[in-house]
C-alpha cells in the first residue's frame, strides 16, 4: 500500500468507504499501488492497468485500456464522448461494489493480461481531429503559431482542437481560439493550469 494513497483516502470528503472498498480489490489483483494525477493508479510491470476517482455524484473504478476488454457484463462506461481508450465503472455506495466484487476482480484479471500481452489501442491521431476553421485562420495569419502548436504533445493538440470545435457558434470558436494562443505560444496545454 502507497502512504500517499493512505492520506488521499483518510482525507477524502465524499466516498471514502466506496474507494477503500474498491481499493482492496484493485490490491487483491496483485496490482502494484501508485500515486500519479492525483489519483491512487494500479500498475503491472509499471504499466497502468486501472485508477480509482472520487468524483461529484459517484466514485468509480477506471480501466486503461478497456476497450480491449470483452465487457462480458455490459458495465465499462465511456468518461466522456471523445474517450477512446479508457473507460469506467460508477458506484454510490459499498452494496453496489461487494455485490460485483467477483466480476470486477475478472475484469483486472483481464486488464492485467491485456497489459502483459503487449496489446495496443489503436488511438485517432492528431491529424484525424477536425481542424475547426477559426483555429486553421490563425495558424495560416499568426506568425510562429502553427510551429508553437505543433511543438506541443500530441495529447496537448487533441485537447486544443475537441476544446475549438466543441462551440456551434463561429464567434464562440474564435473567441476560444484567442484566449488560448498565449498558452499554446507558451507550450502550454489546455487543462496543465488546472492540475497545478
Amino acid at each position: 500500500m502507497n502512504p500517499t494513497v493512505d492520506a488521499y483516502l483518510n482525507q477524502a470528503e465524499k466516498w471514502q468507504k466506496e474507494l477503500r472498498k474498491l481499493r482492496l480489490i484493485v490490491l487483491s489483483c496483485g496490482l502494484t499501488e501508485e500515486w500519479k494525477w492525483r489519483i491512487p493508479c494500479y500498475t503491472v510491470d509499471g504499466k497502468n492497468v486501472v485508477a480509482l476517482h472520487g468524483l461529484k455524484e459517484s466514485c468509480a473504478l477506471a480501466f486503461f485500456k478497456a476497450v480491449l476488454l470483452k465487457d462480458a457484463k455490459g458495465i465499462l462506461a465511456r468518461p466522456g464522448e471523445n474517450s477512446q481508450a479508457g473507460r469506467w465503472i460508477k458506484f454510490t455506495n459499498v452494496r453496489e461494489i461487494a455485490k460485483l466484487e467477483p466480476v470486477l476482480k475478472s475484469y483486472i484479471r483481464e486488464a492485467v493480461e491485456v497489459e502483459k500481452s503487449g496489446l495496443k489501442v489503436r488511438l485517432k491521431k492528431t491529424t484525424e481531429y477536425k481542424m475547426p476553421g477559426e483555429f486553421k485562420k490563425k495558424l495560416d495569419e499568426t506568425p510562429g503559431l502553427k510551429i508553437a502548436f505543433r511543438a506541443l504533445t500530441p495529447g496537448r493538440q487533441r485537447r486544443y482542437l475537441l476544446y475549438f470545435s466543441a462551440p456551434k457558434r463561429s464567434i464562440t470558436r474564435e473567441a476560444r481560439v484567442e484566449r488560448c494562443m498565449r498558452q499554446i505560444f507558451n507550450g502550454i496545454g489546455l487543462n496543465d493550469r488546472r492540475m497545478r
